[in-house]
């Protein structure tokens, strides 16, 4: 499979000279495509995960951080000197049917998912309040849709984008907070969800518009959510998912098609 990063399609990004920025997970997949975007933007970005990347990320700053341990997401945020930005992108699951693992197994997906991007967020308020800087909360299609094989996944991603909605109500007007809604994207890490090339390709062939995201396309959705041109954008979740999924019964109906078989 192509590295992800020579199919990247980086466009214009905003200025955010002089603004640091927390991307958590954004060590490889769509983490690094959001600290390359705020990197570009000249923003200083601190990166934060269990693991250091792989892949050397820029001037990016590591550090590294299990963000389910409460006393380490405080102490890391008490030790920056300014903070404006917190992109809570830190998250994923295994493919596991709800019925093959116990429930303690699935609320740890749960627990990285939702849990985790709220202690991060309230560790960061005193930082944010000052700044009047914003949240960026990565969210995903599985929050909104039935999500077979991660389904405590799905719920921790709809938990995720309510809370973001609440934070926003409960923190305004110093700190806004909004929800990027990400569909299938074609990082390092794809083929073990969607296959190798083939099926990379069958599944854009779902997407309305013909391709998977790339990681640069959700870090640069989070650079604008976080700029001065999303000044008045607040509790919002933003689709980016290259205009959603087909209706099944469409393609399933036999009425109203063409000779070719095509709906019209």
């Amino acid at each position: 499979m192509d590295n992800p990063d020579t199919i990247d399609r980086p466009g214009p990004a905003a200025d955010l000279g002089g603004r640091t920025v927390v991307v958590t997970g954004g060590t490889r997949g769509v983490g690094a495509g959001i600290t390359r975007a705020f990197e570009r933007a000249g923003a200083h970005v601190v990166v934060c995960a269990r693991r250091p990347p792989e892949i050397p990320l820029g001037k990016a700053d590591f550090v590294p951080l299990d963000l389910r341990d409460p006393a380490a997401v405080h102490a890391f945020f008490e030790a920056l000197p300014r903070l404006d930005v917190l992109v809570n992108n830190a998250g994923g699951a295994p493919w596991r049917p709800l019925a093959d693992a116990d429930a303690e197994r699935h609320a740890r997906v749960i627990e990285l998912n939702l849990t985790a991007p709220l202690t991060a967020s309230i560790a960061a308020r005193g930082h944010l309040r000052r700044t009047r800087g914003s949240i960026v909360m990565i969210g995903s299609v599985s929050g909104s849709r039935p999500s077979p094989g991660t389904a405590a996944y799905g719920a921790a991603k709809a938990g995720l984008e309510s809370l973001a909605r609440s934070m926003a109500v409960e923190w305004a007007p110093e700190i806004r907070v909004n929800t990027l809604v990400v569909g299938m994207v074609r990082t390092e890490l794809a083929h073990l969800h969607y296959g190798g090339e083939d099926g990379l390709a069958a599944v854009a062939r779902t997407v309305p518009l013909g391709r998977l995201a790339l990681p640069s396309d959700v870090g640069a959705a989070a650079v604008f959510l976080a700029s001065d041109a999303a000044a008045y954008i607040s509790g919002a979740s933003v689709l980016v998912h290259g205009g959603g999924e087909r209706p099944a019964f469409l393609d399933a109906a036999t009425a109203n098609k063409d000779q070719q078989g095509e709906t019209r």
